[in-house]
């Protein structure tokens, strides 16, 4: 970003990008540990070396000037160690309706402990798909309060399974669009199945693979063509395949490419963990929240309709692949917005210098990518504020983390409204609830747009 006035390394240019301290403006040696200082007023900073952070914080004046962008780019790419955050960044409000009222649903004590619910969307009213800790599967109408068993999963446990950076293995449930199949599998683990609701049986047995599953969610997610229920699922580290639910037929026949020490990668090789998979709300477009060794975590998006109808090869190297951001980490909140807009969890590329915030990607623009890196979607707006789980209705962007539940505006980032102690992790398309599970009673609020 360009700005107006004269740079302060004495160049004939305009000043470019946040205040540099005179340290970092200065030093000719890379590795000079830096922090982001952010002054309170939306993503102002300024970039101060940790000495000069010190001496701010105990109260002293500290000077940050604009360099023009060469002496910027060389200071900060070149000589800066970003090591953390100081100050903070300002979050914009604007006063809105709020709606509060909170519907509580007791689950029947018979059922015993929930490991995890989906929402049966296709069906009428607010009704659910409950996974007990001892593998049954449930159909639950909270409107009845009526409940059937419906199938019996049996997953194996993994018991060898050991938590990568705090990632615990634990029991997922996915339902179809349809209502028709759910899929129980082991996030941060390998091993899952797709179900038949209708019939109880076990139609597939799911593999992610052996290499390091347990970095990242179990890759499934289901999407609908023409009336027809497709499943997407990891079956190896670095391949994603699309299967028919119901016969267990593969979809996405290719060799998975290979190659030995010495040898160039061959065409359609894709070296990326896939993660998480979070399809857009028409079902024709797909984020993979994975990572690229090492470790960088790098979202990525494409077309589910040229995967399944055009390009078997689509979500490997496809054209309609594109990167959203990259960043030290993954597994963040990610969230659609519609069906071209992504928002995604957390500002700044680096953990030791990531501030809560939302980044809001177009998907169906391409922003200006650099010399040798890969096509991205283009960004839209990035705010501060938004943090833990993402959810989108209305046109709304929502946040629920341990202070409860926050509404945002994705086009201004304005926050416009909270509840405070209500934390959902669940939503329900169908009825507009957002849901928390809560000493086995299901805690609801339903968005309805006049009183949002």
């Amino acid at each position: 970003m360009s700005l107006v006035g004269g740079p302060a390394c004495g160049h004939d240019a305009v000043a470019f990008g946040a205040p540099l301290c005179t340290h970092l403006q200065t030093c000719q040696q890379s590795g000079l540990s830096c922090v982001r200082w952010y002054l309170g007023v939306g993503l102002e900073m300024e970039v101060l070396c940790v000495p000069c952070a010190d001496q701010r914080q105990t109260g002293s004046a500290v000077t940050a000037t604009r360099v023009c962008e060469p002496c910027f780019l060389r200071a900060f790419n070149e000589v800066a160690d970003m090591v953390g955050v100081r100050g903070e960044p300002g979050v914009i409000t604007r006063e809105a309706p709020f709606a509060t009222a909170l519907t509580i649903t007791a689950l029947p004590v018979e059922l015993g402990p929930i490991s995890d619910l989906a929402p049966i969307s296709a069906a009428s009213g607010s009704v659910w798909m409950l996974l007990s800790a001892s593998g049954a599967l449930i159909r639950f109408d909270t409107d009845t309060g009526m409940w059937s068993a419906v199938a019996e999963c049996s997953v194996p446990a993994e018991p060898d399974h050991e938590p990568w950076c705090g990632r615990a293995l634990r029991r997922r449930l996915h339902v179809s669009p349809c209502g028709k199949f759910a899929a129980v599998v082991n996030d941060y683990g390998r091993w899952g199945q797709i179900l038949d609701l209708g019939s109880g049986r076990v139609t597939m047995d799911l593999d992610g693979g052996d290499y390091h599953p347990e970095t990242v969610p179990f890759s499934l997610a289901f999407f609908q063509v023409r009336n027809r229920t497709i499943v997407i699922h990891r079956s190896a580290w670095n391949r994603l395949d699309l299967s028919d639910p119901e016969s267990g037929e593969l979809l996405s026949v290719r060799d998975t490419p290979g190659y030995g020490q010495g040898e160039n990668p061959p065409p359609h090789y894709l070296d990326y963990f896939h993660g998480a998979l979070i399809v857009d709300p028409t079902g024709t477009r797909v984020v993979d929240d994975g990572w690229i060794w090492h470790p960088v975590g790098v979202p990525v998006v494409f077309s589910l309709a040229r995967w399944h109808r055009e390009n078997v090869w689509e979500s490997d190297d496809g054209p309609s692949r594109l990167d959203l951001c990259a960043r030290d980490s993954w597994g963040d909140a990610i969230a659609w917005l519609d069906d071209h807009r992504v928002a995604v969890a957390g500002i700044g590329d680096d953990d030791a210098a990531m501030v809560p915030g939302a980044r809001i990607f177009d998907v169906t623009r391409r922003g200006k990518a650099a010399p040798g890196w890969s096509p991205h979607a283009d960004e839209l707006l990035v705010f501060a504020g938004p943090s833990g789980l993402f959810f989108s209705e209305g046109g709304w962007l929502f946040a629920s983390n341990d202070t409860g539940l926050s509404r945002w505006d994705p086009t201004t980032g304005e926050r416009t409204g909270q509840l405070p102690g209500f934390r959902p992790t669940y939503h329900h398309r169908g009825t507009r609830e957002l849901v928390q599970l809560v000493d086995h009673n299901l805690v609801r609020i339903a968005i309805v747009p006049g009183d949002w």
